[in-house]
């Protein structure tokens, strides 16, 4: 825990991996995490539309444990939003969003 899952379009400008370890990175120099729990992973797009007339998209989902409080989620959202604007400029549309689980229903091995 957490989870980051990068969803973006197959048409940027840097490697996958590139854009994995970048945000993995950027999460880990947070210090909200325990960076032995920190998963991040990505799936890209073929087919998209945008109607902004950027040349595509990186979205981001971080799915951490509820309880947080909103300052400390505006500050990882900002973080990962400032290393994706560091990796890829403005070109591509780029949205990060934070996600509380529930620790009641949250399940793991």
């Amino acid at each position: 825990m957490p989870h980051f899952i990068i969803e973006h379009s197959d048409n940027l400008h840097v490697k996958t991996e590139e854009l994995v370890a970048t945000i993995h990175q950027a999460a880990i120099g947070t210090a909200l995490f325990d960076l032995t729990t920190v998963k991040t992973r990505a799936n890209s797009f073929q087919h998209f539309q945008l109607g902004n007339g950027k040349a595509g998209f990186v979205h981001i989902q971080a799915h951490i444990m509820a309880g947080r409080e909103v300052e400390k989620k505006q500050f990882l959202s900002e973080t990962l939003l400032f290393a994706l604007e560091n990796l890829l400029g403005y070109d591509y549309q780029l949205s990060v969003h934070v996600y509380d689980l529930l620790p009641e229903v949250y399940r793991k091995n």
